[in-house]
Parts: structure tokens; sequence; C-alpha cells
């Protein structure tokens, strides 16, 4: 049988589909492997399931010697941790899980939205504090998410499961910004060609593109300086996809209103002045953090493993 290394502990049932096909080795450790490891995984193993934070870079395959491994099945469907031209060269196909992820990281876009617009995290602490004195008609005042624009940067699956979610359930209007012609987004909507047109235009941004080299720090000083000071903005995609220190400046300075976080620029770093500020709603990077979900997200990838050790088609090559 061939081997593989699994990056991070997964779900039982994962690794239990695993074994029918691979000599599973399951490492332990939950942050990401480190250089030495990733060096080793590429010379011991046939196939390695890494996920988010291990950064196979041309680096990391140039420096193994030999390189055993044929397959990187990563767990999530970002991948711009792993370097997909460098590991092409080495002869070592990649492959994600687009799908299993939409609607989970959907409902988290709409938890940040309601719970940075409504101030629910600023209540909830006020409440865990013992600071609540109780209700008065002028107590966190937030602005009212039904019937308001949201304004979507990336019409995806993600962003157009956001869409549904926003339109349907919140009668929202919906305006999105795509590089790429969007034919069928799901829902009313209007395309629009400009980021800073849709930042300007909007009461809500949602960020929902693919991470790296090409989205990195999209969401720069000038976009941001383009929304209005009422808005608020939601990132559930990359954290470097927004430039994290304009994020700050804007919000210090009263330019915004908001923000949703879900994902750091520096992962797990979190600056201290975004933990400083009241009006900002910090998650730990809870897109896909439900059972089922993260089940279905390892089943796929245990799938595009279990059909390379078969000489079959990969159903999710990137």
């Amino acid at each position: 049988m061939p081997s593989v290394l699994v990056g991070r502990p997964l779900p039982e049932p994962v690794i239990e589909h695993l074994r029918n096909a691979f000599e599973v080795e399951v490492r332990t450790e939950t942050l990401p492997m480190t250089d030495a490891e990733m060096i080793g995984a590429l010379e011991r193993h046939d196939a390695i399931l890494p996920t988010l934070g291990d950064r196979f870079t041309a680096e990391i395959f140039a420096a193994a010697s030999p390189l055993r491994a044929k397959i990187l099945a990563n767990f999530g469907v970002g991948y711009n941790h792993i370097d997909v031209a460098a590991a092409r060269d080495h002869g070592v196909s990649v492959t994600n899980t687009p799908g299993a992820v939409t609607d989970a990281t959907a409902d988290i876009a709409m938890t940040l939205i309601l719970m940075t617009c409504r101030r629910a995290g600023e209540g909830e602490r006020m409440v865990r504090a013992g600071n609540w004195p109780g209700w008065h008609p002028t107590q966190l005042l937030g602005l009212h998410v039904t019937g308001k624009t949201l304004g979507i940067v990336g019409m995806g699956r993600i962003g157009k499961a956001i869409a549904r979610r926003a339109h349907f359930g919140f009668g929202m209007e919906i305006l999105f910004h795509n590089r790429s012609r969007v034919e069928d987004p799901g829902v009313p909507s209007r395309q629009v060609e400009g980021l800073s047109e849709l930042m300007e235009a909007s009461d809500i941004i949602a960020i929902a593109v693919p991470g790296g080299a090409g989205t990195r720090h999209l969401v720069d000083a000038a976009a941001l300086a383009a929304m209005k000071a009422e808005g608020y903005l939601v990132n559930i995609a990359r954290g470097d996809v927004i430039d994290e220190a304009a994020l700050i400046a804007a919000l210090q300075d009263g330019r915004i209103a908001g923000a949703g976080l879900d994902v750091y620029e520096h992962e797990p770093h979190v600056p201290e002045a975004l933990k400083a500020m009241e009006n900002v709603t910090l998650l730990p990077h809870l897109g896909t953090s439900a059972l089922e979900v993260r089940i279905s997200m390892g089943q796929m990838a245990a799938d595009n493993l279990i059909a390379w050790a078969e000489g079959k088609e990969l159903p999710n090559p990137v």
C-alpha cells in the first residue's frame, strides 16, 4: 500500500476512509508543519494531506532529495500556501476540496455581518463584564441590515451563497465585483466593474475572493477610502486580501464604521489594535468549523488521494 501523511488530526471517519487504500500516518501536532517536517514528508511518503499554514514553497520541494511524494491533497478550498507551479515542476499533483466549504463559510459571513452591524460582540462583552445597566432606547444602536446594499468582492461559490442568504433572507440589494463576467449570479444583482465603485455604493462589503499573489492587498488604502463612513467590511476569504495596516488606520480614524474578520494577514497573530476596538468582530477562523463540514472536507481530500492511488482521474485538481 502507498503511504500517506495526514498533516493534522482529522475526524476519525476520514482516517478510516484513508485506511482502505493507504498506510496512514497522522501527525498529532495541530500547528502547521515545520520546514523540516515538510521536507521529510516529501521524502518519506507517497502522498500528503496538508492544510492551511503548511507552506509547501518552491524551496521546500527543491530541498527534498529524493522527492518521493506524488500528490498533495489539500484539506480546504484555498491553496495559496502551496506553490502549485513548483509542485508540478517536481511531478507532484495538487488537489483541493471545493464545494464542501461553501455553505458553512457563507454562514460565517452572515454571522459576521449581523454581529458587527448589530454590535452583538460589544453587547456580549458588556453583559459578561457585568456592565449592562439594563435596556434603554439609545443603547448600542447599530445598523439595521434588512434592505441594505451588500457589495460582494468575488462571486464564486461562496460569494453566490452569501448573496442568496443576504437577498432572500434579509431583502438586501446585491452588488458584486468579479474579475470575470458572471452570467448567472443566482440572485437579482448587478456586477460592478470597479472595486472602488463597489466600495462606494455599498453599505456592507463582504470579501470572498481566493487567496494568493493575485489578490494580496486587493483591499488596500485606496479601496478602503472609497467606502462610506457608515460602511462595514467583512472578510471570510484570506487575511492578506486586506492590507491589515490600512484597515486598522481606517478604523482608528473613523473612516469606516466597523469590520468583521474571520481571517488575518499573519495568522494566528491578531494585532492588538484590532483587539482594542469595540467596533470590530474577531473570530478564530471559524469558516468551516462544523463537524459534518470537516468530515465532508476530509472525505473529499481522501477521495482525491484514493483516485490517485487507483490510477483514476483526480476529482479536484488545481
